[in-house]
């Protein structure tokens, strides 16, 4: 047998070769990682904007139906006798008079909330005959009628359908928009307040 034994012949460019191939590896994972990021960034902008706008949404939701309880309670403090008592003189948050429905749209958009355009609210107000409180005395204006009582609200003084005793109800719509198109287009929000004309 023969002792010797061959040793492997070790070329001198092998190792370089192999710290190339290594080298273009890490430039790879350099790319993968620069596009998984550019990924990643997106989508967590994405959401961040996202969150941004629907708080915006959820803030003026919030200012609206806050302007619809305030015009409600306005209206109703500011009815066809409020004259009686001498409320309305257009002292502080008063009317001068018994209220008509422009007088309340004037009212919310005169008071609208920071961040909400004014211009672009809308109000409507209306004036129901049915006395909603089955367990409180009637007013002078309301009678029992066949289907519970009925108010009179229709003043003849003030040519107002804002009658003591009548519920009045006020509905303000705003058109919201979102500030990045993804996340949606133009919302119509809409909120509605009621309460009793107490004088």
């Amino acid at each position: 047998m023969n002792s010797r034994q061959k040793r492997p012949s070790i070329q001198p460019d092998a190792g370089l070769r192999r710290g190339n191939g290594n080298q273009r590896r890490l430039h790879g994972q350099k790319g993968n990682s620069l596009v998984e990021y550019a990924l990643v960034f997106m989508f967590f902008m994405a959401l961040v904007f996202g969150i941004v706008d629907f708080g915006r949404a959820l803030y003026t939701y919030h200012l609206l139906s806050t302007s619809a309880k305030q015009a409600t309670r306005w209206a109703a403090v500011n009815g066809a006798t409020c004259n009686n008592d001498g409320s309305c003189d257009g002292k502080g948050w008063m009317n001068n008079g018994p209220a008509t429905a422009t007088d309340i749209a004037t009212f919310v958009q005169a008071h609208a909330p920071v961040g909400v355009d004014s211009s672009k609210i809308v109000v409507s107000s209306n004036v129901s005959n049915i006395w909603p409180d089955s367990g409180q005395p009637l007013p002078a204006n309301c009678t029992d009628g066949a289907v519970g009582p009925v108010c009179e609200c229709y003043s003849t003084s003030f040519g107002t359908y804002n009658s003591q005793g009548c519920p009045v109800q006020v509905t303000v719509s705003y058109p919201f928009s979102f500030l990045f198109p993804f996340v949606g287009g133009t919302i119509t929000m809409s909120s509605s307040s009621e309460l009793v004309i107490v004088h």
